[in-house]
């Protein structure tokens, strides 16, 4: 016999997050049918003066500040994940990304650049 399955939607990752290095505070939020996530405050363990994106691989964008730059781009829910594009300022790229709520609430980032990934855990800002 049968059963229905239920569609497992993703786990919410809406909120602030402390990442991983513990250099800056991200704010995910929609933007439109999709989530992007935004810095919103550079931490102490963030890089000592440096307050601009002066490591993007665009010389136009290098004189854009940190705290406000978008760096989850159009995260989508596939399953019980968010795919998208991640920009990481500490390296000026930009990566293919899945985020993910663990069971224990933090956050799951993978960035990927073809098929080398890096995964990081984010833990919810108080």
């Amino acid at each position: 016999m049968l059963f229905p399955v239920a569609a497992r939607a993703a786990e919410p990752v809406l909120g602030r997050w402390v990442t991983q290095n513990q250099k800056a505070v991200v704010q995910i939020e929609p933007c439109g049918a999709a989530m992007c996530g935004r810095i919103v405050k550079l931490l102490p363990k963030s890089d000592v003066g440096k307050t601009m994106d002066e490591r993007n691989s665009d010389a136009k964008l290098r004189t854009r500040p940190l705290v406000g730059l978008p760096i989850f781009l159009n995260m989508k829910e596939d399953d019980h994940e968010w795919r998208g594009r991640l920009y990481d300022p500490q390296y000026g790229n930009t990566y293919s990304s899945v985020i993910s709520r663990n069971a224990d609430g933090t956050l799951r980032v993978k960035g990927c650049f073809f098929i080398i990934c890096k995964t990081q855990t984010w833990h919810p800002a108080s």
